[in-house]
């Protein structure tokens, strides 16, 4: 059992290893699921199907893959996340907060998915994904301005999700998986508990759930296809620890604490039509649920000598999403029989309001522009590669934070400028 749990735990180091800086896709969703949609800025992914990667965008695309085929991608991801002081920061209690401005919260990061889709029948395909749907990463330069809020964070999950398509007709397949997801949350911030001594806190809390993923592919002729796919929710119960260092007098204490939460759904429409043999142009429209994450409270669970009992709400996590949707164009262009030019472009809306921006996640809307390719290395091997930018809008943030069971977190304004590169590459390989 012990060994079942560590291979676990490495297999989420693995799929989210260094998942940084402001989100990806909308909130901290990441689109980041395959290579081959890159260049398309990942437009009409729910009506491509093109490799075994479908199983995330839409199941029922597995019908259009005879045989066996297996995708592994590797996601290298570079967010960029800079907070500029206007002057009004401070510590809580209104003590100034001395310190910079917290440096690049971004980096690099490997984020990788493998794909499996097996006909087994004529009209029945099974299909298993390894995904990371979710993820986030801030982390500031020790002593900012800001690290009553947030000094680290980080969100992390991964999803397993076998699936099943079935071929209806030429005109219909239909498609459905099942997902169990781990998620965890970790925060590490500065607090003062008796002033003007200043102690750290560090949160670290996780849950596993059940979901599920429908999808349905139409065919309106032999050069159009049309997809609708479906993700349900998660709604998690979050439980684990907050400990207390460094405090004066106690040194360390640690309580055991709850959040719950629930993760959106997310429904998209897509299309992908062939104008002659050479064009092919792709479209989508994602609309995402945020708006299921309003305030999200961290309850004790269990008492310590910084707060000694249960059912204290030490904090309130405000987000108040509201929800978001995407939209996205694609074309690809067959430069040679094994070789097929990729291009995007896609408006991402953030679930984010101006006025409830935080500093671990300083999210705003996004525009991506994409570029990739397919090479066809053999009749069975095929690479992807894609690349693209994300132009960030800038974000304000003026944030008062703190409940009453402890000292307030100070208030942090100022200014966020954030973008983010990505480049991904994706071998597919069928047998």
């Amino acid at each position: 059992m012990k060994t079942g749990r560590k291979q676990i735990a490495l297999a989420v180091a693995l799929a989210t290893g260094g998942v940084t800086g402001a989100a990806y896709g909308s909130g901290f969703q990441l689109m980041e699921q395959n290579a081959s949609g890159l260049g398309n800025a990942y437009a009409g992914q729910a009506a491509a199907a093109e490799n075994a990667s479908t199983v995330f965008f839409n199941p029922a695309g597995m019908t259009r893959l005879p045989g066996r085929q297996a995708a592994v991608v590797l996601n290298a991801i570079r967010p960029e996340a800079k907070f500029s002081n206007a002057g009004g920061s401070t510590a809580p209690l209104g003590l100034p907060s001395p310190g910079g401005n917290g440096g690049d919260a971004g980096g690099w990061a490997a984020v990788p998915n493998a794909y499996l889709s097996w006909q087994v029948m004529p009209q029945l395909w099974l299909g298993l994904g390894v995904s990371v749907p979710f993820g986030l990463k801030t982390e500031y330069d020790p002593g900012w301005v800001g690290r009553f809020q947030s000094q680290d964070s980080e969100i992390k999950t991964i999803d397993v999700n076998p699936s099943i398509a079935f071929k209806v007709s030429d005109a219909l397949s239909l498609g459905a998986g099942v997902s169990y997801q781990r998620a965890e949350v970790k925060v590490d911030r500065s607090v003062i508990l008796v002033p003007p001594f200043e102690s750290r806190t560090h949160i670290d809390i996780d849950d596993g759930q059940w979901g599920f993923n429908l999808g349905v592919l139409v065919n309106l002729g032999a050069n159009t296809r049309i997809g609708l796919t479906y993700r349900s929710a998660m709604d998690y119960d979050l439980t684990g620890s907050v400990a207390f260092t460094n405090v004066p007098l106690v040194g360390t204490a640690t309580n055991g604490v709850r959040a719950k939460a629930e993760l959106p759904d997310t429904i998209s429409w897509a299309i992908a039509h062939a104008f002659d043999p050479r064009w092919e142009l792709l479209g989508d429209i994602t609309y995402t649920r945020w708006s299921k994450i309003k305030a999200v409270p961290l309850v004790t669970t269990s008492g310590s000598p910084i707060v000694p009992a249960a059912g204290v709400t030490l904090d309130t996590f405000n987000f108040q999403f509201k929800d978001s949707y995407r939209i996205g164009v694609g074309a690809n262009y067959r430069w040679s029989d094994n070789f097929i030019l990729k291009l995007g472009a896609a408006y991402d809306r953030s679930p984010v309001e101006d006025r409830f921006r935080t500093t671990f996640l300083p999210d705003s809307d996004r525009t991506w522009l994409a570029v990739g390719g397919k090479y066809r290395m053999s009749k069975q091997a095929t690479l992807d590669f894609g690349y693209a930018h994300l132009f960030v809008k800038d974000g304000s943030i003026n944030q008062q934070r703190g409940v009453a069971a402890l000292p307030l977190q100070g208030n942090v304004i100022g200014n966020y400028d954030n973008q983010v590169d990505i480049v991904s590459v994706q071998l597919t390989y069928s047998f």
